[in-house]
C-alpha cells in the first residue's frame, strides 16, 4: 500500500515550528513524516538547523499515530554510531512502534565540521555498513564490545531500549549505496523517482522491503510565485554530478545557485496552484516503485500547503494515504 508522508525540513524551520507542523500533518492524515538531520542548511536563506534529536522529543508529545523517520541521519563522522544507537533507542521509546531510523553516508556540508577527513564515496559506504553493525549490536542489549576497522565500542550498554526496535532504512542515490541498502537495510530512502537505485536495491536483497523517496514541490498561488520560491529557497535540485555530497559550506551552494535559473530548479518538480500536477507527480513515483512518498513543500507557508494537499490532492489519489 502506498503511503504519503510529510517532510519536516530542519533546514528551513525552527524546532517549535517543526513540532507544530508535525501535529498539523497528522491531523491532515499524512501517514508519516520524515525529518532532516543537518548541521547546516544548504544555503543561508533557508536559515535553520535545529538538532533533530531534541526536536523529535517535542514531536513525540504532539503526535500519537504518525510514524516518524529521520531523513537521513549520518552515523559515521560527526556523530559516532554508538551515540546514534542510544539517541534512536530513546526516540523509539518515546514513540512506541512508530519511529524509523533512516541512515545515510552523509554530506561534507554537515560532516566536516570537526576537522575530520571527508572520505570518497566507497569508503563512506564501508563506514556506514560498519556503523549499522554497531547500532544493531547495541540494540541487542547487554554489555557490548566492538572492534572494527572504523569504530571501537568498549563496555557499552544501552539501558533504555524500546520494546519494539526501529527499522533501519538506508539512503542511496547511486548504485554502490543502493546495493548496500539492499543487503543491510530494512528499506531504502532516496530522492526523486530514482528507478535505477530502486532496481539495484531490489536486486541486492531489497525486494519486498519499503521504498521511501522525497518529492520536493513548490506550491504557491501562481506558477511564477512557485518558481521564485523554489529558486530562492531550494535551488539544489538543479545541482549535478554529486556536488551535494562534496561541497563543505552553504556559500558554495549559493555560488551554484547563481549558475542556474528558476526554470532549471523546477524542471522536474510539481509547482504552482494546480492540484493535478501533484497527483501526476505522485503517480510518477509509484510507477518508479516508491511506496512511501515524502512530500517536501518549500518555504514558510507550511500550514497553507498542508491544507491544500489534504483538501485538493489527497482526495484525487487512488490509494489510501491516511492511517
Amino acid at each position: 500500500m502506498v503511503e504519503i508522508g510529510y517532510k519536516l525540513s530542519s533546514e528551513e524551520h525552527g524546532p517549535l515550528d517543526l513540532v507544530c507542523y508535525a501535529r498539523q500533518a497528522e491531523e491532515a492524515s499524512f501517514s508519516f513524516a520524515s525529518i532532516s538531520d543537518h548541521y547546516h542548511p544548504w544555503i543561508d536563506a533557508q536559515g535553520q538547523s535545529p538538532f533533530v534529536w531534541c526536536t523529535l522529543g517535542g514531536i513525540s508529545q504532539v503526535t500519537s499515530k504518525m510514524n516518524i523517520t529521520t531523513g537521513a541521519t549520518c552515523p559515521t563522522v560527526r556523530i559516532h554510531p554508538a551515540i546514534i544507537a542510544q539517541a534512536a533507542a530513546t526516540a523509539a521509546s518515546m514513540m512506541p512502534g512508530r519511529f524509523t531510523l533512516a541512515l545515510g553516508s552523509g554530506e561534507n556540508l554537515n560532516e566536516h565540521i570537526l576537522g575530520d577527513r571527508w572520505p570518497p564515496a566507497p569508503i563512506r559506504i564501508d563506514m556506514l555498513e560498519e556503523a549499522v553493525d554497531v547500532i544493531r549490536l547495541l540494540w541487542q542489549g547487554g554489555m557490548q564490545d566492538y572492534h572494527g576497522y572504523f569504530y571501537v565500542v568498549e563496555n557499552a550498554k544501552i539501558y533504555t531500549l524500546p520494546k519494539e526496535l526501529p527499522s533501519i532504512i538506508v539512503a542511496a542515490s547511486g548504485d554502490i549505496a543502493a546495493e548496500a541498502a539492499g543487503r543491510i537495510g530494512d528499506g531504502l530512502i532516496t530522492v526523486g523517482a530514482n528507478k535505477q537505485a530502486i532496481e539495484v536495491f531490489n536486486e541486492s536483497g531489497g525486494k519486498g522491503k519499503p521504498v521511501y523517496a522525497e518529492c520536493t514541490v513548490s506550491w504557491a498561488k501562481s506558477e511564477n510565485d512557485a518558481k521564485c520560491l523554489a529558486y530562492a529557497q531550494w535551488p539544489t535540485p538543479a545541482n549535478q554530478g554529486g556536488l551535494g555530497q562534496e561541497l563543505p559550506v552553504p556559500q558554495q551552494f549559493e555560488a551554484l545557485q547563481k549558475m542556474v535559473t528558476p526554470e532549471d530548479v523546477v524542471k522536474n518538480m510539481a509547482y504552482g496552484p494546480d492540484p493535478q500536477r501533484y497527483v501526476d507527480k505522485v503517480n510518477e513515483y509509484i510507477t518508479a516503485g516508491v511506496d512511501h512518498i515524502v512530500v517536501h513543500q518549500i518555504g514558510q507557508d507550511q500550514a497553507g500547503f498542508i491544507q491544500f494537499f489534504a483538501r485538493e490532492v489527497m482526495p484525487k489519489l487512488n490509494f489510501g494515504g491516511s492511517n
